[in-house]
């Protein structure tokens, strides 16, 4: 791997650095007269401090001159230089190496020629100066992020913050002070300061409103948070939650002010409500706000819930009267008087009478991350496209462009193939493909990213990078600008000492929320372990790329002063590096399946690895956001392994579509196979057996009489089931032996877990 800098002091983000002499110009400079044998010869004897020379971009060789590949190795001050030109530069500059190197034992070998270059050598002569500018398998990807043998890219981690409940959002609000703010499920927002520090008291607290629960998998709760952008003066910000009264729940987005007295608190008598939305059920909430550079406010809605979006003839979705399965772009300016939202002149439906004004693009299933382009850095070349994530129903996931007007097939289309065929078949809906999908063997549900348009990484430049909240995996497209083809590659965390610097780490939690920019445009992404509202699980993470960065000082920012209030808690981060061998393994590659040829270019994903297949696949159901399946907390980042078989008296909860997890009928592995239970003596001790082995501490309800649907696929395998309460699994209770039952499947049994005690 590359190093970072040029090779030594560790800086803030645990990369290394060169620690110029305080009587020198810098090392940087120092590098360019390495690397530059005219400059070197502006020195001669007895000179004692070099030419002004100019400052340019530090070299991607930096790693290999100072033997800083492994951070095992002594640090140097200098870099390693060939014996042939180290004897040249001895005879002619030897005096400049006391005014860039604090290093005294250089200084007392400068009068002996051979131990002075036997002192600058490398023990690989490959990767001395100027030997390695002619290395070809050196020089061939300096502007490429680096891949394993299968074409994995190699990418580290930082972290920023952790002990969060499912972060379901982070943003900044481009006001110069470089804070960011990290929404919680559950209805908290906290502001933490460029060094990282959180303040004690949350930015935002709406959770006594917010509709959620305990429950993994639970869609609602406080979902979107964008600021305005005339924040830094008007103080405005805007936030998308869940709420509910009785059986009746509906969506709100809702405008706040800052408050007068304190620039990290919200004044929270100023809520006004900007917009209310009827939710039919209780998931595909939709939950993305973000500002364009038109100034508007978009708003991403799911299709209403359940599955298939069973509302109306055509669904939610293709309803363009409806605001659920839609973009929606509304004007909140000069909102204090009069309406609190105007529709924008150019939407593409103001004027028809079948439909809403406020809709910009429609066919949305449930989009779940967004984001717009910043545009290419020197050429602005991307600006202002837009990004989304659409959570798949059965079969795919997939990327979409959102455009102005247009239709993305919902619910006709999943991802490149027809879902509904009679509507897919009709010749009106003229909708548009994704610019990427990919089946649910890589994964079951989508979570949006950003493009990279940062300063500290530059070859992460143009690359989307996104993940997937089920199978955790980090992925990405980079688009070929010759043929707009996107093309797909899997992340992994960086092999071997790629990740081994102090800072960077390379695992992760598995279930990936969200992703995220700060004000200087850097990545980030925010996990669990724990898909629950009320678990603090959830860590930010800073994307790190080893094989190349930023010059230093190129990307130094200077941060507005921020009066802070009340206490400050400092950061203390937790996760740590995981020494192995390999990086986690990605998929074998095959020939891309081509989709259909349809206005915009596309590309389908590589097959992965077949898992082994489970006995009984689940009923389909609403896929998760942001809680979900549990995982087990298992990080990302480990080698790569199959689903282990499952261990005798494994249990697993199997239930209806729109059913939030911890409540199901009850299978059990036993015997090499898996079964139902029946409910003759089925009580709540048996379900606290249950509910414990699944990682709840509760069981709230043993449910009787196939509530949850009957198993009719699998043998009945426990019956008479009798248990105090403390066994193990359900084996270690009493019942009539595996496999020996008087019952039918009408008498399955189920449970419903809780994180809670039902009884408080």
């Amino acid at each position: 791997m590359w190093a970072m800098l040029l090779g030594l002091r560790m800086t803030h983000s645990g990369l290394v650095s060169l620690r110029p002499h305080p009587h020198s110009r810098g090392a940087d400079q120092f590098m360019q007269t390495v690397e530059c044998p005219a400059c070197v010869r502006r020195c001669t004897p007895g000179v004692q401090q070099p030419g002004p020379l100019p400052s340019e971009e530090c070299s991607p060789y930096a790693a290999h001159l100072y033997d800083a590949e492994d951070p095992s190795t002594p640090l140097r001050t200098v870099p390693g230089l060939c014996e042939d030109y180290c004897l040249d530069m001895w005879q002619t500059c030897r005096g400049l190496f006391r005014h860039l190197s604090p290093d005294r034992e250089l200084w007392a070998l400068e009068g002996n020629r051979a131990k002075f270059c036997r002192y600058l050598s490398l023990d690989d002569a490959d990767y001395c100066f100027p030997r390695l500018l002619v290395n070809k398998n050196l020089n061939s990807n300096l502007g490429r992020v680096v891949a394993d043998a299968k074409g994995c890219l190699q990418l580290c981690l930082e972290e920023v913050a952790n002990g969060l409940r499912n972060p379901v959002a982070m943003v900044h609000a481009r006001d110069g002070t470089h804070r960011f703010f990290v929404a919680e499920q559950v209805g908290l927002v906290w502001a933490y300061l460029p060094d990282r520090s959180r303040l004690d008291k949350p930015f935002l607290n709406v959770s006594r409103a917010v509709l959620t629960s305990p429950w993994e998998g639970d869609e609602r709760g406080f979902l979107g948070l964008a600021f305005h952008p005339g924040f830094r003066h008007n103080g405005k910000l805007y936030v998308y939650y869940s709420v509910g009264s009785g059986f009746d729940e509906w969506i709100r987005i809702s405008e706040f002010r800052v408050s007068a007295d304190d620039m990290n608190t919200v004044d929270h008598g100023s809520e006004r409500i900007i917009l209310e939305i009827e939710e039919p059920a209780s998931n595909h909430n939709g939950g993305q706000l973000l500002f364009g550079d038109d100034g508007y406010l978009y708003i991403f809605t799911g299709d209403g819930g359940m599955a298939g979006d069973p509302f109306g003839k055509f669904g939610n979705a293709q309803n363009k009267s409806a605001l659920l399965g839609k973009v929606l772009r509304i004007d909140v300016d000069h909102n204090e008087r009069g309406p609190l939202y105007r529709i924008p002149r150019d939407n593409p439906f103001v004027g028809d009478p079948a439909a809403r004004p406020e809709v910009y693009a429609l066919g949305v299933r449930n989009m779940w991350r967004c984001s717009f382009d910043r545009g290419d850095p020197a050429t602005g070349a991307g600006r202002g496209r837009l990004f989304c994530g659409d959570v798949g129903q059965n079969k795919f996931e997939e990327v979409d462009l959102v455009e102005r007007g247009r239709n993305y097939g919902w619910r006709a289309r999943e991802g490149y193939e027809c879902y509904d065929r009679k509507l897919c078949a009709n010749a009106s809906l003229d909708d548009v493909l994704p610019i990427f999908a990919y089946p649910h063997k890589l994964g079951k549900s989508v979570t949006g990213g950003y493009v990279y348009r940062g300063c500290e990484y530059p070859n992460l430049n143009g690359l989307y990078i996104f993940g997937d909240f089920m199978s955790g995996r980090l992925m990405s497209l980079r688009e070929n600008l010759e043929t707009g083809q996107w093309q797909y590659s899997e992340i992994c965390m960086g092999r071997g000492q790629t990740c081994a610097f102090p800072g960077l780490i390379n695992n992760y939690y598995p279930h990936i929320i969200s992703f995220a920019e700060d004000e200087a445009g850097e990545l980030y992404f925010m996990s669990t372990g724990v898909p629950s509202a009320t678990a603090a699980r959830g860590v930010v993470y800073k994307v790190i790329d080893p094989s190349r960065r930023a010059p230093p000082g190129k990307c130094r920012i200077q941060p507005a002063q921020v009066k802070v209030r009340s206490h400050l808690i400092r950061f203390v981060p937790k996760e740590k590096f995981i020494r192995r061998a390999e990086s986690t393994p990605r998929p074998p590659a095959r020939a891309p399946t081509q989709a259909p040829r349809r206005r915009r270019p596309t590309a389908a994903a590589p097959a992965p690895t077949p898992r082994p297949a489970r006995p009984t696949p689940r009923p389909a159901r609403p896929t998760r956001r942001p809680g979900g399946r549990r995982g087990g907390g298992r990080r990302r980042g480990r080698p790569g392994t199959a689903d282990p078989a499952p261990h005798e008296g494994a249990v697993r909860l199997v239930r209806p579509a729109g059913l939030s997890p911890g409540r199901g009928r009850v299978e059990v592995f036993a015997g090499g196979r898996w079964g139902t239970v029946c409910d003759d003596a089925w009580d709540t001790k048996a379900a606290a057996v249950v509910c414990r082995q699944l990682g709840f501490a509760h069981a709230a309800r043993a449910t009787k009489r196939a509530e949850f649907g009957e198993g009719r696929a699998l043998p009945i395998l426990l019956d008479d089931v009798r248990c105090a309460g403390s066994e193990r699994n359900l084996l270690e209770c009493t019942h009539a032996g595996v496999g020996t039952h008087n019952c039918g499947h009408q008498e399955d049994a189920g449970v419903v877990c809780s994180h809670q005690d039902p009884d408080l």
